[in-house]
């Protein structure tokens, strides 16, 4: 149900409210701007109100308290000798056998609960055996509702292997976010055990609510109302689309539920009632401005475009790759300092002016000034507040590592005084990390605290030959800049204090991923490599609980990054709990990856106020080889939202080995030219200019080991815009309009086709063109000659056409549909639209749910002097045929219309016809 809750309007599309009675329920004015929103949903408001009204007095009388909920064991899958389902009501943690076990982890296992009553459940409780135990689950649902046939998602989470019961929130309201959602039945499935291999087993469950009748019939009298309304809406579309028009209305001023918004009812009016394009095309334009379809289009993927930079002057780093570069936005300002250029370490320190477009060599050799030694794969980090950079760590050679040469020594550089301060000459001696290389360091301004994770720990010569022990790890660090100090929050789980009770452990690793939220405040790592393994794990680390989350959890992992190295079932672990969040996204899809691979070109950044993580992978090592001519060298950019746990592929660009360009190569695709694959390269981010600049790296050529790179890259990630949609939106208008027209008035239509069609085509974009000459081929069909090709429509999302949508348009240039299909062509044109997977569910591929095969055909303006116009131009259709055609396509756009606009506003995503089986 879709409440009459108007906070998601804009100012000028929300008008003041009248609660009068004689303000006509569904009254339609003919401009959105002074709409008035109270005739929405009148009906709607007052059980709102009501349910709210119910809820707050039972507050007061304190019913909302939770009780444990009694239930019975209704269904299960299966069940091992002994381990039967009635274990889980008893809660004994110190007896083995006392818990419910599947026969085996073959899907779908499960275990159906009935409670009592209806009842609001708040939460489950999971008891454990008093150690750790594989059999528990790592991964699990659960679902509920009144019918055991038709359950919802209430949670998705998994258990921590440990001893500690664990306490769940499940989702207890309905779909309009008010309601309140009574369950009978729970189901509980496990997905994933602890051991991979073993059975999944629970031992024992609590259920926690509220299922006092005098509380929950009210839930259950407004559950209903909210089902009863969703029906009766999905009834109203229905009568609407089917064109009985007389049922549409008598149900409607019956029952006073409006389908939608008066505002969509006003387009639904004007476009496909009275077929005035014209007042269509200023409604869409009126809603756009008004931010409408903001929502929609911050649901698109990004647009990107790299640029290389021409930087003024002659003097900029040259060569090199293992550098770091740090920026400091206020100022706007880029910092690079070191590197390899593929012959030795270099010290020297630059800065970029962005404003200027200037380089400037601050030292050449930074150790003549108090600063640190040459090196390469080192960190910095930029402190906004003193406008400090701090480095830390970097890679030496086996045959000079030396006792007195690995001291891990830590600088400060004063962008102010311009002058370099040694912190500490070996941060090992003072509680802090060996000297380690490709480890990863953030920044937490607000706290004043540099945190260090993960990098290959560096041993003397000496020590490493004499040792067939694997590589050490370092595990993460805190630096508390104002007081100088160091601490150990993780140890690597292989260290040697990883077993002891009070020692928390993590998995450690090196070329990682790992940015820092400021307003979350929480570290986010992602992928890296130990030794030959590489790790796929995506983990958060909450800095001030000290508590750690796995985003990924995948079911062929066995990995068990989050808890201590040893799973002592001590209680000492880090906490992994996933709770209702994270993506179960498995590392793998059928078009190769729906996540980066964890190599080690990895770079990230962060935009707290978009809440995004941005990954850029570049080249990557395919069995050792790392010659970029092979077929696998490629870029690649994802988005990870934090708001909806997902991956987003914005691009893939594969490297054309014929570029003449060692640096830079055409993508095919978009013609755009992007960076070569390398690695060693570095990347940092402007979140005030929503900028990504990229410097160097190693271009991997097997014939050229010593080259390294020394261009300057500008990455641009820009949303659709506002005016893209209108333009497109137009032109589907215009499109629908000029159809009709060709049939009835061919002259008038080409003068359309050469002028108001003309208008909103990009003449430069080959598919536009191509659609736009292919319309006036419609000139020269009549109804029997009317052949068209194919091309569905999936949704309107934004962007450039992809390959794969002009193959498809070339494979079916050949295929004949009827007069009918054509009219949907024109509605499904996809233009330089690029269809996003996500949003094929959201549009019907066919019209059968969107033709008119009532007789009723009152209400279609014009519809006599149209039709004669028809005929005289040479139409065979009748004129029942007709009118029900043009009522076909004009509702068939307006669905595609409508679902640019907010959800609340619509009419339901779904059709009656989707319930009914025959």
């Amino acid at each position: 149900m879709n409440d009459n809750n108007d906070s998601t309007l804009p100012t000028s599309l929300r008008a003041t409210t009248d609660t009068t009675d004689n303000v006509a329920m569904g009254a339609a004015t003919t401009n959105p701007t002074n709409m008035m929103i109270n005739s929405y949903g009148k009906e709607q408001m007052k059980m709102t109100a009501s349910s709210n009204a119910l809820k707050q007095s039972l507050k007061l009388e304190n019913l909302e308290e939770f009780d444990k909920l009694p239930y019975e064991i209704h269904r299960y899958s299966s069940f091992s000798t002994n381990y039967v389902p009635e274990n889980i009501l008893v809660d004994c943690p110190s007896d083995q056998s006392s818990r419910w076990s599947a026969h085996n982890n073959n899907p779908p296992q499960y275990l159906t609960l009935k409670l009592r009553r209806p009842a609001i459940v708040k939460k489950i409780k999971f008891g454990k055996f008093e150690k750790s135990h594989v059999c528990n689950i790592k991964k699990f649902r659960i679902y509920g509702g009144l019918d055991e046939e038709h359950m919802i998602l209430l949670l998705e989470g998994g258990l921590r292997n440990d001893h500690i019961p664990e306490t769940f929130n499940l989702r207890c309201v309905a779909k309009d976010a008010t309601t309140s959602l009574p369950i009978l039945y729970i189901k509980i499935v496990p997905l994933l055990s602890w051991g991979p291999t073993f059975n999944y087993s629970i031992w024992y469950i609590e259920l926690m609510g509220q299922d006092d009748p005098m509380y929950t019939s009210g839930c259950l009298k407004d559950y209903n109302k909210l089902r009863e309304v969703e029906i009766i809406r999905l009834c109203l579309k229905h009568f609407r689309q089917q064109g009985y028009d007389t049922a549409f209305k008598a149900l409607q001023d019956q029952t006073h539920v409006q389908l939608e918004h008066p505002l969509i009812s006003e387009l639904h009016q004007c476009l496909v009632i009275n077929g005035d394009f014209e007042k269509a095309e200023k409604f869409i334009s009126d809603c756009i401005e008004e931010g409408l379809m903001d929502d929609y289009l911050n649901r698109q993927d990004y647009k990107h475009a790299w640029r290389l930079q021409h930087v003024q002057g002659f003097a900029q780093p040259g060569n090199r790759g293992g550098h770091q570069l740090v920026m400091d936005v206020k100022k706007r300002l880029i910092y690079l300092f070191g590197g390899w250029d593929g012959f030795q370490d270099l010290s020297d320190l630059w800065v970029f002016d962005i404003k200027d477009n200037y380089w400037t060599q601050i030292f050449e050799h930074s150790e003549q000034f108090n600063g640190p030694t040459p090196r390469s794969c080192h960190k910095m980090v930029f402190d906004p507040v003193s406008e400090n950079i701090f480095m830390l760590g970097r890679y030496l050679d086996n045959s000079i590592r030396t006792t007195e040469y690995i001291k891990s020594d830590f600088y400060l550089y004063d962008t102010r005084a311009r002058t370099w301060l040694q912190i500490c000459d070996d941060t090992c001696q003072v509680g802090g990390p060996q000297l380690m290389y490709d480890h990863q360091m953030c920044i937490d301004v607000e706290k004043r605290t540099i945190y260090v994770f993960g990098g290959k720990v560096l041993t003397p010569r000496s020590v490493n030959a004499s040792t067939t022990s694997e590589p050490e790890y370092s595990g993460l660090f805190s630096y508390h800049i104002a007081t100088n100090t160091w601490t150990q929050i993780l140890v690597d789980c292989h260290h040697p204090t990883a077993s002891q009770p009070d020692v928390l452990s993590i998995k450690s690793r090196i070329t990682h991923c790992m940015v820092f939220h400021n307003k979350k405040r929480k570290l986010y790592i992602y992928g890296g490599q130990r030794g030959k393994e590489d790790i796929h794990d995506f983990i958060t680390y909450k800095v001030d609980t000290q508590t750690l989350e796995i985003l990924n959890r995948h079911p062929n992992s066995n990995d068990q990054t989050g808890s201590t190295g040893n799973n002592n079932g001590n209680g000492s672990s880090v906490s992994s709990n996933s709770g209702s969040s994270g993506s179960s996204n498995p590392p793998h899809s059928s078009d190769g990856k729906n996540e980066p691979s964890p190599g080690y070109t990895l770079r990230a950044t962060i935009d707290c106020e978009r809440n995004e993580i941005y990954v850029f992978s570049s080249l990557s090592k395919i069995k050792d080889r790392r010659d970029i001519h092979h077929v696998d060298a490629s870029n690649s950019f994802w988005v990870y939202s934090l708001d909806t746990h997902q991956w987003s592929r914005i691009y893939t660009s594969r490297y054309n080995p014929s570029s003449p360009d060692s640096t830079k190569f055409d993508n095919s695709r978009n013609n755009l030219m992007e960076p070569c694959p390398r690695y060693a390269h570095q990347f940092v981010y402007d979140d005030m200019a929503k900028l990504h600049y990229m410097f160097g790296g190693n271009p991997g050529r097997s014939t050229t080991p010593q080259l390294r790179l020394d261009d300057f890259w500008i990455l641009e990630l820009e949303k659709p815009k506002r005016d893209e949609i209108l333009k497109h939106c137009r032109y589907l208008l215009r499109k629908l309009h000029y159809e009709e027209m060709a049939k009835a008035d061919p002259y008038k239509a080409m003068h359309y086709l050469r002028h108001q069609i003309a208008e909103v085509i990009d003449h430069s974009n080959p598919e536009q063109l191509r659609n736009f000459h292919r319309l006036a081929s419609l000139l020269f069909k009549c109804d029997e000659d009317t052949k068209t090709e194919e091309r569905p429509l999936n949704t309107l999302p934004l962007g450039g056409a992809t390959t794969s949508m002009a193959a498809s348009t070339s494979a079916n240039e050949d295929k004949s549909l009827t007069e009918a299909e054509c009219s949907s062509d024109m509605a499904s044109t996809t233009d330089d639209v690029c269809v996003k997977s996500e949003d094929n569910t959201h549009a019907p591929d066919d019209l059968s749910m969107e033709s008119c095969s009532s007789s009723t055909t009152s209400g279609i303006s014009d519809a006599a002097s149209s039709y004669s116009a028809y005929r005289k131009s040479g139409g065979k259709r009748s004129r029942h045929s007709y009118i029900q055609e043009l009522r076909a396509r004009r509702s068939f756009l307006f669905n595609k219309l409508v679902q640019l606009m907010p959800s609340n506003m619509v009419q339901p995503e779904r059709n009656l016809s989707d319930f009914v089986i025959i």
